[in-house]
């Protein structure tokens, strides 16, 4: 005989040793009829945005969590009811013998848990009263392992409700969310960014009404609504993205947000790495404009037609070749061990600012890759980390970085050490100035190195002859056929 019961997931081990996740909004709602492996809700680690599949195929029987609410791993967050035999000889409700330890599938990481029965839930509407029911104590714990899927790029924090709400539900409409209260009840569909701007103003949501699909509050309802079109809009930086920082209400003479996510983790892995690492930087300026005639040469190039090159993809070739002469600026030093790990590979880091903060994504195995092949990979790293979907696999790993300051107008900078890795390289602005050239003064474009390193494994003379080889390069690209 088929009944249902009660199957409860709970925030899962991501497998990145984090011990807590935001949960940053949910997918479905309490009495959904969802599939296997359906995301059903977005989670924020330390490092990302992680997409969770359904571990059940079933109705949504109740959300214990809401958005913005930092959950520890092995807590519950969602309960299902699901169909099941408690036609067993014991008559449980699960089949088996109450005393068996509660069968763990395996599952391929990133689709979810292996589904526990093949029959098909039916589908039903469920009161807002029964989907805050309390969950029977016969609760079945399912922690499947899962892979991170994206990065998703915010403009402002995720703001919490201003009053508790037991169960949340979350309606998709461009990541609108929808609160139950009493039943005939809801919240007014906005989102995170919209919500934070509203309370700034000290307006209320519920009166104003939203222009966007489905009804969705807009940012230029909420200033309509104050009378205030012409109100600013959030900052942004030189790259054009959104500045993470809240503005301040009115009358207000400081403004508090909570420390987490990125964030978090990069200000910890930061301190950790400026006071274990003996930090030394060096520069160099040098005359780029052969770099850059070459660059203009390739891309008219019909090899190259199609590809976007920058002058990042040059020095990034360069990089890598001048590693080949000095692989003590690929190393890793094992404090647990006591040894200095030497990387017969380069996963070349290339840090990327984001509204949520610094990340580092890499490229694997970079010095295999062709001229071509890098400058794909480029392309296809830093529209993954703009577009908020950068895999957390691709964040860890780097045994090298390089950060292109440049971009926003610096010269130069004394750049921290990506943690686990023995060098740093700073990208300057480049610049038309006067030069020396064939011994006379020319105007030259010229831009200026800062290579940060790890003095416990590299040598001054090392990364001095590390810089010099690069701007040797960089100054005449024909010397890179010397070094290969």
């Amino acid at each position: 005989m088929s009944a249902t019961m009660i199957k409860e997931f709970r925030l899962p081990d991501l497998g990145e040793g984090l011990t807590e996740s935001e949960i940053v909004a949910w997918k479905v709602a309490v009495g959904d009829t969802v599939t296997l492996n359906q995301i059903i809700a977005e989670v924020e680690t330390a490092k990302a945005v992680v997409e969770l599949p359904s571990p059940f195929a079933g109705v949504v029987a109740a959300l214990h969590e809401q958005p913005g609410t930092v959950v520890e791993v092995g807590k519950p967050i969602v309960s299902f009811e699901v169909e099941g035999d408690d036609g067993g000889p014991d008559g449980g409700s699960g089949g088996g013998s109450a005393d068996a330890p509660a069968k763990r599938e395996p599952n391929l990481v990133g689709y979810g848990a292996v589904l526990e029965n093949s029959g098909r839930p039916a589908r039903r509407a469920r009161s807002f009263a029964a989907a805050t029911a309390p969950v029977p104590a016969t609760v079945t714990a399912a922690a499947p392992a899962l892979a991170p899927v994206a990065e998703r790029v915010e403009a402002a924090p995720v703001v919490p409700p201003a009053a508790p709400v037991s169960v949340p539900a979350v309606r998709e409409a461009g990541r609108a969310e929808t609160l139950p209260g009493p039943e005939s009840e809801e919240r007014p569909r906005s989102t995170p960014p919209v919500r934070k701007l509203a309370k700034d103003l000290g307006v209320d949501l519920a009166q104003v009404t939203g222009t966007g699909e489905f009804g969705l509050i807009t940012r230029d309802d909420v200033r309509d609504f104050v009378g205030g079109g012409d109100l600013p809009v959030a900052p942004r930086d030189l790259a054009g993205l959104p500045v993470q920082a809240p503005a301040a209400a009115q009358g207000e003479r400081e403004t508090r947000s909570p420390i987490k996510g990125v964030r978090k983790f990069t200000a910890a892995a930061m301190v950790s790495s400026a006071f274990t690492a003996p930090h030394v930087t060096e520069f160099l300026t040098i005359d780029v404009t052969p770099t850059m005639e070459l660059l203009a040469k390739l891309k008219a190039s019909r090899a190259f037609a199609g590809y976007k090159l920058t002058p990042l993809t040059l020095v990034s070739k360069a990089v890598l070749i001048a590693l080949k002469n000095h692989p003590t600026l690929n190393t890793r030093w094992d404090e647990a061990s006591q040894h200095i790990v030497q990387y017969n590979y380069v996963n070349l880091g290339i840090a990327a600012a984001t509204p949520r903060g610094l990340t580092v994504p890499n490229i694997k195995d970079a010095d295999r890759k062709s001229l071509l092949e890098l400058s794909t990979a480029l392309t296809e790293l830093t529209d993954t980390a703009r577009a908020g979907k950068t895999a957390p696999a691709d964040l860890s790993g780097g045994t090298i970085s390089i950060t292109n300051i440049g971009v926003f107008g610096i010269d130069a900078g004394t750049p921290i050490l990506n943690p686990g890795e023995a060098a740093i390289l700073a990208l300057g602005a480049v610049r038309k100035m006067p030069w020396e050239y064939q011994d006379a003064v020319a105007l030259r474009q010229v831009m200026t190195l800062s290579l940060s390193f790890d003095h416990r494994l590299v040598d001054g003379e090392q990364g001095s002859r590390f810089l010099q080889d690069l701007g040797a390069m960089l100054s005449d690209p024909g010397m890179a056929l010397a070094m290969v």
